[in-house]
């Protein structure tokens, strides 16, 4: 089923333009080999918007960078004694700084 109703042309209302397409695509390659030489290190990853957080550099792929949280023994969990950190996903474009720490 077509949410686009009959007789109505699609209107773009944004389109990347190629250059910032190709510069984005360099960018999740090169934070994504970082990411695989750096794995399970302790990281400080700052976003555009001044957000700062701080934990284990899991995984990047797909434009997405895979960042686990200690939960700092909140207790959270669905037995006593049970730890579940968090798998913070975070966007590339939206990332101004990845530092070791």
């Amino acid at each position: 089923m077509s949410l686009q109703q009959q007789g109505q042309q699609e209107q773009t209302l944004f389109r990347m333009d190629p250059t910032t397409r190709q510069n984005l695509k360099s960018i999740q390659d090169h934070v994504a080999n970082i990411a695989k030489t750096h794995g399970n290190s302790l990281v400080r990853v700052e976003t555009v918007d001044g957000d700062v957080f701080e934990g284990l550099l899991i995984l990047c792929e797909r434009g997405i960078l895979y960042l686990r949280l200690p939960n700092h023994m909140t207790g959270r969990g669905f037995f006593p004694g049970f730890q579940s950190d968090v798998v913070l996903p975070l966007v590339l474009f939206n990332l101004l700084a990845i530092s070791l720490i």
